[in-house]
């Protein structure tokens, strides 16, 4: 079977081509939007017309499209479902047992403030989960523990997207990093410690952005000093983890940082008013909703009220320290390569394997696309969720029949949720391979001067398109390179804006959304999550366009670039 060249320009038009590209993205975000049409359905018709678009517009051959979308599924299931459904199968058995109204008087314990817990759980604790699983693991974890505490679905859902912003580009012990210095070429320590110089100033705004968003200007203004602390030693100890340790454990030591430094200041200071509803301000349309994942039974007040001994607030807590724990390690590289030599199994794509060749402008010189689907189900973040669950499930005294039965009823619950994610990814793959994403990225690189600032909405597209940093470092590092050194830009300036710039679109790429749908139980309302936090996103992309475009051009901020 003879190799198949990728085509960037079919209509000869780029504003034609562009505008083709664009369509399966367009129809996706656009029937989620609407509320009109479930997720799951949403995303199987934009994988029909993506497949469509890539074989009567981009001339892709057909076999070759069934086999990528056939890929993108298995990779929908593995590894992301099945983060998904190991997560929420230990958030389910937590809720069973009672443990997370434990859990939401131990965090009231911390501060009963709701702004607070907000800073605690969405942005330290799951900056923690993205720096040791990422891959929609923080999203998933800190959207139920949010339930669990009384905050709404809408709001459980789309503060724990917003939050999980800043710490993305060193997400899953940098992946996202690994990945495009193997698409570069550049030292990944350089291009960490250059995201290190753009990531930080976000991570003193998000927080703020975070309340902002949940309680308004005002209640914002009267937790800054505690949103302060929280976001600046975040920043901090990003900047020097990244600049002088290494890229890799960025995200852990800061959120433990950022942790231990809100839990001490709580401990000396405490706002004058405290704002005890979990309710977004204004009006808030799931409040009332009732979740699916189980409805987690929230700690009984007033007359009813008990509070939990120190031992049941400690056994509570069990659950979440062992996940903590096992995943840290399961995202070690010892930890990998020990189990991957015994318990992986690289399954080359038949028939789709080196068939594509990817061509410039895209890349340099002309290379062959790898299809090698990596089933290392040992080391997959999720197998280490299993066994925290079974562990933890044990712990709570479930008998082995009832874990069973528990994992059946979660996968009942996620049916939908798993059909939708394994859509997405197929249609993220698909594009892929077809050179439709290529497309839109040389539509970006066109902008001349104001390269700097589209360039890093290039990163925020290719998240959006891949719901990952890592796949759209992968996909648009090598043109980022190509094109600023044609520019006379740092190619390091720019590979790094595309990681910075992606973890904006995190917060609005499909599978995330569904992630925390999922989550929080708020099952059939994806249209409401993706239009609370589409704005922000964009807002907070241009945002680091514009710090880009100062790093590019502008005295003191290009003294902070590092070149090649």
């Amino acid at each position: 079977m003879n190799t198949w060249n990728q085509v960037y320009d079919p209509f000869g038009s780029p504003w034609l081509s562009t505008l083709a590209a664009s369509l399966p993205v367009i129809a996706l975000l656009g029937m989620i939007a609407s509320g009109k049409v479930q997720a799951h359905i949403a995303a199987v018709l934009s994988l029909v017309l993506a497949f469509c678009v890539a074989v009567f517009l981009f001339g892709m051959p057909a076999d070759l499209a069934t086999r990528a979308s056939g890929y993108g599924i298995a990779l929908g299931l593995f590894p992301i479902g099945w983060i998904i459904l190991n997560v929420i199968f230990l958030y389910r058995l937590t809720v069973e047992k009672g443990w997370f109204a434990t859990l939401q008087q131990s965090v009231a314990g911390i501060t009963t403030d709701r702004r607070l817990q907000l800073l605690l759980v969405a942005f330290a604790f799951g900056a923690f989960f993205e720096g040791a699983g990422g891959f929609g693991t923080p999203v998933a974890v800190t959207g139920a523990i949010l339930i669990g505490l009384g905050f709404s679905p809408l709001a459980a859902s789309g503060l724990s997207l917003i939050a999980n912003t800043a710490p993305v580009a060193y997400g899953a012990l940098g992946a996202p990093i690994a990945g495009l210095a193997s698409v570069t070429g550049y030292d990944p320590y350089i291009l960490g410690a250059m995201i290190g110089r753009q990531l930080p100033f976000f991570s003193v705004l998000v927080p703020f952005w975070l309340i902002c968003v949940f309680a308004g200007f005002r209640g914002m203004l009267q937790i800054w000093p505690a949103i302060l602390v929280c976001g600046g030693s975040f920043a901090l100890a990003q900047f020097g983890i990244s600049n002088y340790v290494n890229p890799w454990i960025v995200d852990i030591g800061a959120a433990l940082v950022s942790m231990g430094a809100l839990v001490l200041f709580l401990r000396f200071w405490r706002p004058a008013v405290i704002w005890t509803s979990p309710a977004l301000r204004g009006n808030d349309p799931s409040i009332g909703y009732v979740t699916a994942t189980g409805g987690a039974k929230l700690a009984p007040t007033g007359a009813d009220a008990r509070t939990a001994s120190s031992s049941e607030i400690l056994m509570a807590w069990v659950p979440w320290i062992i996940l903590s724990v096992i995943v840290a390690i399961w995202g070690t590289k010892f930890f990998k390569d020990i189990v991957d030599p015994i318990f992986i199994w690289n399954y080359p794509v038949p028939g789709l394997h080196n068939m594509i060749m990817k061509v410039p402008p895209v890349v340099a010189t002309a290379h062959p696309e790898a299809a090698v689907f990596k089933f290392a189900y040992m080391s997959y973040t999720g197998t280490g969720v299993l066994f925290a669950a079974i562990l933890s499930g044990l712990l709570m005294r479930f008998s082995p029949w009832r874990l069973v039965t528990a994992y059946l009823e979660t996968i009942w619950v996620l049916r939908y949720s798993l059909i939708t994610i394994s859509a997405m990814l197929a249609l993220g793959v698909l594009t892929r391979y077809a050179g439709v994403d290529a497309t839109l990225g040389l539509a970006f690189a066109g902008t001349g001067i104001l390269y700097p600032f589209f360039g890093t909405l290039l990163g925020w597209l290719g998240v959006a398109l891949t719901g990952s940093d890592t796949a759209s470092n992968v996909l648009f590092g090598g043109l980022q390179k190509i094109t600023s050194e044609q520019l006379g830009l740092s190619g390091i300036l720019m590979a790094s804006a595309n990681s910075s710039g992606g973890v904006m679109g995190k917060m609005i790429d499909a599978q995330s959304i569904v992630v925390a749908s999922t989550a929080t139980g708020y099952f059939g309302q994806e249209s409401k999550i993706l239009r609370f936090v589409f704005w922000h996103s964009i807002v907070l992309a241009c945002l680091v366009g514009c710090l880009v475009m100062l790093q590019a051009y502008v005295y003191p901020f290009n003294a902070m670039v590092i070149h090649p």
